[in-house]
C-alpha cells in the first residue's frame, strides 16, 4: 500500500505494544516516514495490502492474499488453542507498496517458537534475474531492451516454522507463495507458484511420518496424481544440506515456478496444501507434547536444530531473496529457533535413536 493510500492517524510509525525510540532508532523512524526503505508500522492490518485502484479484486493476487490471510488467522487459532499462548502480532506496510503480518509466539508452553508470516510485497528486479527465473538465456527483443531499467514484480506468500520444546514433537515449516512480473519493455508477464509443507523431527516415529505424508499424498492425488511423488521428490532434493549430505528433515512436498495448468487450477492446489497444515501437523504435537525427555534428548535436538539453522542461512531460496530484496528482518530469521548447538564431530552410536535419525535424513525413505 502506497504512502499516501495510508489513512492519516497510520502515515507514521506507530509504537507497538512498548515499543518506542528506545527499541528503534530515531533514525531509522525518521526514515521510515519519509517512505525510504523501511517499514511503516500500523496499530492494524489494512484489510487488503494490495495497492488500491491498481490491482483488481478478482485478480489471482487478490484471491491469493484472502487466501494466505485465512490461513494465517485458521493456523495461529489452531496453535494458540494447544499451546495455550497468543501469538504478538507485528503489521507494517512499505511505502513504495504491500506490507506483512508477523505473528510470532515465543517461549510458549508447547513451542519454544513458532510463527506464521503473511508478506505482500511489490519491486523490481534486474533483467537478468528475469531471464533466469523464466528459463531463458536471454530476453526477447533488442539487447538495448533486454537490459534497460529493472522489471517491476509483485510476490505474496505466507510462511511458517514451528519450533515444539518437546524433542520428540517434531517442527514443522511451509511456505506458499504466488509470484507474477509486470510486461515490460516488449517482454511478457510472467506468473508462477510456489511452496510446500515439510517435518523435522528429532526422533523417528513412523506411524507419524506416514500420518504427515499421507495426509499430503492425499492433497496431492486431488488435484494431479502424479503431483505427490514429483514433489516428494523435489522437497528431499531441495533440502539437502549440501556441505554435510544429508537431509535438513524427513522431507514432505515441495514445488516451484509451477505454471504449466492455468492460475486458477494451481491455486485451488495451493489453497488445499496450505489448509491441511493443521491436520497433517496438530496431531503430531499433541501427541507428543508431554512425552518424558532426558537431556541427552534435548542436546540431540539441538544438534538437529544446528543443521536447520545451517540449511536456513546458506542454503534457503527465501531467506536469501529477502535479504537480497530488502525484506523485513524480523521476518526473515523468524524461521531460525531460539536455541541451537554445534558439538564438534558428534557421531550417534550405531543402532540408537538418534542414528536411525540421521540416516533417514542421508537416505530418504518412501513413507506410503
Amino acid at each position: 500500500m502506497a504512502h499516501s493510500m495510508l489513512p492519516k492517524s497510520t502515515r507514521q510509525v506507530k509504537q507497538v505494544g512498548a515499543r518506542s525510540c528506545k527499541r528503534f532508532s530515531c533514525k531509522a523512524i525518521a526514515t521510515a516516514e519519509k517512505g525510504i526503505g523501511a517499514e511503516l508500522y500500523v496499530d492494524a492490518a489494512p484489510g487488503s495490502l494490495l495497492r488500491p485502484g491498481v490491482d483488481s479484486g478478482n485478480s489471482i493476487k487478490a484471491k491469493f492474499e484472502k487466501v494466505i490471510r485465512d490461513a494465517q488467522d485458521s493456523i495461529c487459532k489452531s496453535i494458540e488453542d494447544i499451546d495455550g499462548t497468543k501469538f504478538r502480532q507485528d503489521a507494517w506496510t512499505r511505502a513504495d507498496g504491500g506490507g506483512g503480518i508477523t505473528r510470532v509466539m515465543q517461549d510458549g508452553n508447547v513451542w519454544e517458537k513458532a510463527g506464521v508470516n503473511v508478506s505482500v510485497v511489490y519491486g523490481t528486479m534486474p533483467p537478468e534475474a528475469y531471464r533466469a527465473a523464466r528459463g531463458a538465456t536471454s530476453a526477447p527483443g533488442s539487447a538495448k531492451d533486454a537490459s534497460a531499467g529493472r522489471v517491476p514484480f509483485f510476490a505474496a506468500g505466507i510462511s511458517s516454522v514451528m519450533h515444539p520444546k518437546n524433542p520428540f514433537a517434531p517442527t514443522m515449516h511451509f511456505n506458499y507463495r504466488y509470484f507474477e512480473t509486470d510486461e515490460w519493455n516488449g517482454l511478457p508477464g510472467q506468473w508462477w507458484f510456489g511452496g510446500g509443507t515439510d517435518i523435522t523431527p528429532s526422533y523417528l516415529d513412523e506411524e507419524d511420518m506416514k500420518h504427515f505424508h499421507g495426509a499430503y499424498k492425499k492433497v496431492c492425488d486431488r488435484h494431479d496424481p502424479s503431483y505427490h511423488p514429483r514433489f516428494k521428490q523435489w522437497c528431499d532434493d531441495y533440502f539437502l544440506i549440501q556441505h554435510r549430505g544429508e537431509r535438513r528433515g524427513l522431507g514432505g512436498i515441495f514445488f516451484d515456478d509451477l505454471n504449466d495448468k492455468d492460475p486458477e487450477t494451481i491455486l485451488k492446489f495451493s489453497t488445499d496444501c496450505v489448509n491441511n497444515v493443521v491436520e497433517a501437523y496438530c496431531p503430531l504435537v499433541v501427541k507428543h507434547k508431554d512425552d518424558i525427555f532426558t537431556p541427552e534428548n534435548k542436546q540431540w535436538q539441538q544438534l538437529r536444530r544446528g543443521r536447520y539453522v545451517e540449511f536456513n542461512l546458506v542454503y534457503d531460496r527465501g531467506t536469501t531473496f529477502g535479504l537480497k530484496t530488502g525484506g523485513r528482518i524480523e521476518s526473515i530469521l523468524m524461521s531460525l529457533p531460539l536455541t541451537a548447538s554445534w558439538m564438534y564431530d558428534m557421531q550417534p552410536q550405531p543402532g540408537s535413536p538418534e542414528f536411525e535419525l540421521l540416516d533417514c535424513c542421508k537416505n530418504p525413505r518412501t513413507w506410503v
